[in-house]
Order: structure tokens, then sequence, then C-alpha cells
């Protein structure tokens, strides 16, 4: 099928300038531009994104921004220098979103605050996306999602009972604002369709997280009660683990709901735990986890792992594999779904990443091009902005792009 045969996506007709860095605010423009929106990334001329640098890369070629970079033309601005703010300007006149994470005040003092932003079109939508939020005593200080990881709550009830808090090896909470960010923006833009108007969106790194928690805080207020690291366990049910096959393979077992549990330990041959008058309750079932895991580890630890999945299946009974990345990209339910695509690139030949995030039956979204070069499509941009060679030319004398 050509590129002409495919929908150009739901959000085909917005535009959306993406001049923050690094992970959180840049992913909500990534998942825009995975489902259409002309993304278009803004960047120092002398200090590109810093994501372009981090993690792993290949040749020279940073491998993080090839998946995070997707979708998005690139073009180089100095926006705190006055050429470089008239530009932005005119580029905020023509857009729909425009996304940033520098520390409040910034754009203000670069005379980009949103009154000015806005000024030519009142229905602009500017995301800020900050770790502390726009208020408040820590909202002038740098985050990153690690601090948000940790002040969340998160940190503090994962890990295992007798060890540290835990911080996860990954960006979580950026990407969990990422997430957030990109639905605050259509919720924004849903709502300049009722209205006219576009507004300011304020996104702490810290509050997504915090809203993953789920009902921490509401039993804190009522209870007092403050959670504790329970390692792979729940204070809500049993079983629920890892537990290690025979053949030297992970597996995680849920049983959320009570039928699900009775019906793992009829499997298991502890059927007569099932009968006691505590099974009946999730919460009594975990403070009897040394009894229930050491019957469920007990038995998977005799077999391997293919049988272990097929009798938990007979059984309908909750239970996956421990994958590592490797084991993922082999995965056939994967593969079904098309949670991995391979993706043509100029600089690695094919790259495979993480595919749009759901699918849609009749406007879906697709990864169009990996992470381009910095400042790649500048010149045609400026072109787009009515600038002439001689202005472009001027311009890049004076280091603005």
């Amino acid at each position: 099928m050509d590129d002409q045969a495919i929908d150009p996506g739901p959000l085909a007709d917005l535009r959306v300038l993406d001049v923050a860095t690094l992970f959180a605010a840049p992913g909500a423009a990534t998942i825009l531009g995975d489902f259409g929106a002309d993304v278009i990334k803004v960047e120092h001329p002398l200090r590109p994104d810093g994501s372009r640098g981090h993690g792993a890369s290949k040749d020279g070629v940073g491998l993080w921004w090839k998946s995070l970079g997707r979708n998005k033309r690139t073009m180089t601005l100095d926006l705190s220098t006055p050429r470089g703010r008239d530009l932005m300007l005119r580029m905020a006149a023509e857009a729909d979103v425009v996304v940033e994470n520098f520390r409040p005040g910034t754009l203000e003092r670069w005379g980009l605050s949103y009154a000015e932003l806005s000024a030519q079109n009142p229905g602009l939508v500017l995301v800020r996306v900050t770790g502390f939020g726009q208020n408040g005593p820590m909202a002038h200080r740098p985050a990153f999602g690690t601090l948000a990881e940790a002040m969340s709550g998160f940190a503090s009830s994962t890990g295992q009972p007798d060890g540290p808090p835990t911080l996860p090896p990954l960006a979580l909470a950026d990407n969990i604002s990422g997430i957030a960010a990109a639905l605050a923006t259509m919720m924004a833009v849903h709502s300049r369709s009722r209205t006219g108007r576009g507004q300011v969106v304020d996104l702490a790194i810290v509050e997504p997280i915090l809203a993953m928690l789920g009902s921490q805080i509401t039993v804190f207020d009522q209870l007092g009660i403050v959670p504790r690291r329970t390692g792979n366990r729940s204070e809500n049910n049993a079983p629920r683990n890892t537990y290690l096959t025979r053949d030297g393979r992970w597996v995680a077992v849920s049983s959320s709901a009570t039928p699900v549990a009775e019906r793992i330990m009829r499997l298991v041959g502890r059927e007569d735990l099932v009968a006691l008058p505590w099974f009946a309750s999730g919460r009594e079932r975990a403070a009897h986890a040394d009894e229930i895991d050491s019957a469920v580890a007990g038995w998977i630890s005799t077999r391997d792992l293919d049988e272990v999945l097929a009798r938990f299946e007979e059984a309908e009974a909750a239970i996956a594999p421990v994958y590592d990345i490797a084991q993922v990209m082999a995965d056939p339910q994967y593969r079904a779904l098309g949670t991995i695509a391979e993706v043509p690139d100029p600089d690695l030949g094919r790259v495979r990443m993480q595919n749009v995030l759901f699918r849609m039956s009749q406007t879906p979204g697709r990864i169009r091009f990996a992470g381009r070069g910095h400042g790649a499509d500048t010149l045609e941009i400026l072109r787009e902005l009515g600038c002439s060679d001689e202005e472009i030319e001027e311009l890049r004398r004076e280091g603005v792009v």
C-alpha cells in the first residue's frame, strides 16, 4: 500500500511545536505525531535535545532519539534571541499546540508568554510540563522523572520488605507524564472546538505517577495506613508473586479474583486451603501468603515452563512468563498485534521500535519515519514561514538557526 492510500491519521489537521527537551514533554509530542499531527521539533542550534545522546548508540547514532524523535520534522532556533522570538511567534500563529518544559518563567523572560504566543492565535494550546508545576515552593527547581518517582511514593512502596526504596530502571514517571500530557492536549483541543479558545495546560511530572498509585491516598486519609514494601507480593490478594520453573524460567501469577485463586490452589494440589474461612477474602489470603506461596512455588519448581503455562491455561488461571526484551521481540502475541514496528532509516538502514500505543480501525496511527538529524528540516520550515534565502542566510550567520 502506498503512502497516498494510507489514512494520514486522526490528528493530521494539527500542527504541534515541540520546544521541549529530554523525555516527558517530547514524549507527548511523539504520541501526537504517531497519530498524524505535523510535529516540528525545535532545538537550540548549538545544544541539541539531550535525548539524542542519551543511552546506547550505534556508530555515533543515538538510538533512544530514533524512537522519541520519530514523526517529527526538526529545526534549529535560538528562542532567546530577538529574531528567534519573532520566528517562534510567527510559527505559533499557525500552530495548534506548543509543548514546552522550560523552568517556569523562562518563556516569559524571552517574551514568549502565553499571552504573547496566542496574541495572533487565540486558539493556541500551550502545554507546560515541569517537575513540580508552575506554582508552589518547588516550582523553580529543575527535576527529572527520578525525583517524581521518589516524591510520589512510588519508590517507597516498591522493592523487597527488607530492602531499600527501589527506583525503576527506566524513565517511568516521564513516560507516564508524556501519555498524560498527550491526553491533556487532546482535551484542550476538544474544548477549543466548542469555545474557539485555547488554554494553558500545567502538568507536573510528580502528579501522573502519583495518580497511578491507586487508593494509597484515600487509604491513608481514612485509615492512616502507610503502605509497606512487599516485594512481588500484594497486600490485597494471594497468590501474587514470581515463581521459578524447573528449567530456570520465571513466571508471574496473579489472582485478583477469588475464583482464580481457587483454581490455582486446586491445580497445585492444595484444595484444602480453599475450604478455609479466610480464603474467600483477598486480604486474608495475602495474610497467609507464606503458606500459599510455598504451595504454588513448590508445584511450579518441579515442572518446566511449557508445562506450567499449559496447565495454568487449562485451569483458566492467570500466568505469564517473565520476559526480557529479546523474548518480547520473539513473542508471537506481540507479532500478531504488530507491537514492534520496523522503520526504514537513512542512518541505520532499518530500526525496530515500539509501535504506536493502540490500534484504531478507521484512522490508525503509524510511524512515518524515525528520529531525524539535528535541524534536518530547518530550511523547509523557514521557507514555509515565507523566509527568503537572504533572510535564512542572515539567520544562519547570526546563529539564530
